[in-house]
């Protein structure tokens, strides 16, 4: 096995005809200053027609431009047969629907038993040496679509278009109640809960959130609802805080579950309390996420279907909270 990942290619066209090789590094291939700094320092991390150069030399037009990163592994990270399905791969890029009920990356107290220790594990017995470098993350009871990188220039790339918001990440979730109206944007600052710092709360001192809801259907006049939601923003616990804060918690979820406070009768509440025991997590999918591919520069969609206990949920409710009205 080559001590580097394929090399990521360019061409030089006869507008850039007289660049510095850097130039054409930075502003065609973008690739950061400090992935920059790091693979000039290596035998094939900067190569011109296939020999290696300094980055201040002149490029003319048709030079074949190769940057090479050296191969890493996370070798902090124990490799475990944890099964997980795998929605798109290639040698860059590695899409997979997330079960709820693993977290995403080991933590204090939480060293086994992760994706990241599933994923090692499943390349190690591809014969294939990746660290993990997961872009983005989802809630240990969130379930969905997650991508991670196999090397630092496509985590750079999908990362930047995070910052950007040209990443789309779109989720269902089944809440009690029904938004008012059916679809809109709840603009709402989030920080701790100070008294309770584990929460999260929409406060007016809080970091800037946005998420757009639209309703899909509703059960029972409106008893509860199934929500489309797409995130401007990327708060912790986001979308549970911000339907809670509408007055629609997320099913299922004990952390952000209705209160007496949000003027809901006895009746309802005995209702909500009773169909927070039909699903075992809060009932949130990560259905949809799409970006453009660093290497082949096109727009790619990756999607993963509603998990069984979410598909459960919603045909218990169809049968015992009937009738159900299409929205959209």
């Amino acid at each position: 096995m080559s001590q580097y990942y394929a090399p990521i290619a360019y061409t030089v066209t006869e507008v850039e005809d007289g660049w510095l090789l850097k130039t054409v590094l930075q502003k065609r291939l973008q690739v950061s200053r400090k992935l920059l700094s790091k693979i000039k320092l290596t035998e094939q991390g900067v190569m011109l027609n296939g020999e290696r150069v300094y980055i201040s030399v002149k490029v003319s037009a048709g030079d074949l431009v190769e940057i090479r990163m050296e191969r890493e592994e996370s070798d902090d990270i124990l490799p475990e047969d944890i099964p997980f399905a795998v929605l798109y791969e290639d040698e860059h890029l590695l899409i997979v629907n997330k079960d709820s009920g693993i977290i995403v990356h080991p933590t204090h107290g939480h060293y086994t038993g992760t994706l990241a220790n599933g994923v090692v594990h499943y390349w190690q017995q591809k014969g294939e040496k990746f660290r993990f470098r997961p872009i983005h993350r989802l809630d240990q009871e969130t379930s969905g679509v997650l991508a991670i990188a196999k090397n630092p220039y496509v985590h750079q790339h999908v990362s930047e278009q995070m910052i950007a918001g040209t990443v789309d990440k779109k989720y269902i979730a089944l809440v009690h109640g029904s938004p008012v109206p059916e679809q809109g944007a709840v603009d709402g600052p989030i920080d701790r809960d100070p008294e309770e710092p584990h929460r999260r709360i929409v406060t007016p001192d809080g970091y800037a959130a946005r998420t757009l809801y639209t309703t899909l259907s509703r059960w029972d006049d409106g008893s509860a609802s199934a929500v489309s939601l797409k995130l401007e923003s990327g708060r912790t616990h986001q979308i549970r805080v911000h339907m809670t804060s509408i007055g629609c918690p997320l099913i299922g979820d004990q952390m952000y579950k209705t209160l007496p406070m949000h003027n809901v009768d006895e009746q309802t509440m005995a209702v909500r309390e009773e169909r927070d025991t039909w699903i075992e997590r809060q009932s949130l999918h990560a259905c949809e996420l799409i970006f453009e591919h660093p290497i082949l520069r096109e727009r790619m969609t990756f999607q993963a279907p509603l998990p069984p206990d979410m598909a459960a949920l919603e045909k218990r409710l169809d049968t015992e909270a009937a009738p159900r009205e299409r929205v959209q």
